[in-house]
């Protein structure tokens, strides 16, 4: 689960991390007032109106904006409250901004990269900072690696002081920002262990003029997984900002996610899912979107699970790809047909079922009236599902 700026921000302050603060608002009569309690609580004049979304490249896009007085941040706020905001991460539909953030403004000397995730190949979290800060990391990454300093932290013995230290030098801060900095690092790690998070990131981290180390963005993401642990954590969870199809798989425990193809799959286990992405690829076809049905592939899980592919309008063809072990073949070529009839699908459908009462399935499907295209194997089934797609 992902969470904006603002909250994100409310709970490094939790971990006593110095953050740049402000007031929300998403109306815009509340603009003015906004703006307005900022300033007096903050003792002034310029502050910064920032979109609040679920993607990176807000600044480049227009979504934040510096404002030296209250007019231009009246006009600043008004303009991006509404706006369809397009960044490198929302793709060229955009994203709608229905929440913007003012906050204080601050005099930057210096703009740092900082972030938290694990690395699976060593089974360790990973810190990065950079002196790059400011900038899209992945074009740092590629082009100078150098400038991109790394710690591995044992998750069982947590990050110790002298790793702090550590990255807090490779920024070449000095004298009483290279202490703050190392505080903060802490405190950063020690937040991203406490909330059960996928990755928290902060870009950029400041050095201002007056030499403070400030917390200027946050960039939160929560293991799903974990989040029965933390209720207030997922009570700011903002459903806007999901994709409203996985918003409608998740009410009925179906794994979904869009992709950019044109190949529907639904099928059960993720692995086998994966691999099936990875064969209709291999076949010359992209798939649409990734669909794990689980274990119950009920008649209803499978109209559920078409009504949801189907409202991708790329989709052109789609694939069903069932391992019978938990769940019998013959009980998923039943609902196939079922939802074959009751939703009177316009596009192919092909069907490949392995395993308990294969063989029955097979009978059921080829008896059932239904316009169904059987395969035998992934790779026959991914073959006939890309032709599909392609009118052949």
């Amino acid at each position: 689960m992902k969470i904006h700026e603002y909250q994100g921000k409310k709970l490094f302050a939790d971990f006593g991390m110095p953050v740049q603060d402000g007031y929300i608002f998403d109306k815009t009569e509340d603009a003015e007032s906004t703006i307005k309690k900022v300033q007096q609580d903050f003792n002034t004049e310029d502050v910064v109106v920032k979109a609040q979304i679920h993607a990176g490249g807000r600044g480049k896009g227009g979504g934040v904006k510096y404002s030296p007085n209250f007019d231009k941040a009246l006009e600043n706020a008004q303009h991006i409250l509404g706006m369809n905001l397009i960044t490198h991460q929302t793709g060229e539909s955009g994203q709608l901004v229905r929440k913007v953030y003012v906050t204080e403004a601050f005099d930057i000397a210096e703009e740092y990269y900082a972030a938290i995730t694990l690395d699976r190949g060593k089974g360790m979290d990973v810190f990065m900072v950079s002196s790059e800060g400011g900038v899209e990391i992945e074009k740092v990454a590629a082009e100078t690696p150098e400038k991109i300093s790394k710690v591995w932290i044992d998750p069982l013995l947590g990050m110790k002081s002298f790793q702090a230290r550590k990255l807090a030098y490779a920024l070449g801060l000095t004298g009483d920002a290279f202490k703050a900095a190392t505080k903060i690092l802490m405190q950063m790690y020690h937040a991203y262990q406490s909330i059960d998070a996928t990755i928290v990131e902060v870009n950029p981290l400041i050095l201002t003029t007056d030499g403070r180390v400030v917390v200027l963005d946050a960039k939160v993401n929560l293991d799903d997984n974990a989040l029965f642990r933390h209720k207030d954590i997922a009570a700011m969870r903002d459903l806007d900002e999901e994709d409203p199809n996985e918003v409608e798989a998740g009410k009925f425990n179906l794994n979904y996610i869009k992709l950019d193809g044109n190949v529907g799959c639904m099928v059960n286990g993720a692995g086998l899912a994966m691999a099936t992405m990875d064969i209709i690829k291999l076949a010359g076809g992209e798939p649409a979107n990734f669909l794990d049905v689980g274990g119950t592939a009920s008649a209803e899980t499978v109209k559920n699970g078409f009504r949801i592919i189907l409202s991708d309008k790329n989709v052109k063809a789609v694939l069903i790809n069932i391992f019978g072990g938990i769940v019998r073949c013959d009980r998923v070529a039943n609902g196939v047909v079922q939802a074959v009839k009751e939703m009177g699908l316009k596009v192919p459908v092909v069907v490949r079922l392995e395993g308990t009462n294969a063989k029955e399935a097979q009978t059921i499907l080829a008896e059932s009236g239904v316009d169904i295209i059987p395969a035998l194997g992934m790779k026959d089934a991914a073959q006939k599902v890309v032709n599909a797609a392609l009118g052949n």
